[in-house]
């Protein structure tokens, strides 16, 4: 099992949903996040004084799926819906897991994420 982290732009939001469902990756948790990288952020007036804004808002996705074959294609699909080609595009890793339970059925490892 894998779980993939995405950080993304927000306006890639419903961009990298529906890549997601295309390929039929349905179970997903997504949250709205700040934070900073090489895009630095901007300047902006804020009653007259100019304010550095270095933690932009972001989305996080956060994945998990069974092997190898489907993480490979889920990065790829978020990749390709997250690009701008531009500072902000976002990050995105993958790690392994060592367990999982669905708490309803009882399932354990990949039964509880199918």
């Amino acid at each position: 099992m894998i779980k993939i982290e995405a950080i993304v732009r927000e306006e890639k939001l419903e961009d990298v949903k529906e890549a997601l469902s295309e390929i039929e990756v349905h179970g997903i948790t997504i949250y709205q996040v700040m934070g900073c990288g090489k895009q630095k952020g901007y300047l902006e007036i804020v009653r007259g004084q100019e304010v550095e804004i270095n933690m932009l808002p972001k989305i996080k996705f956060e994945i998990v799926v069974s092997d190898e074959n489907w993480e490979k294609k889920t990065i790829e699909a978020i990749q390709k819906a997250a690009y701008t080609g531009h500072p902000g595009d976002g990050k995105i890793i993958s790690y392994d897991l060592k367990s999982a339970l669905r708490i309803r059925t009882g399932e354990t490892g990949k039964e509880a994420i199918n």
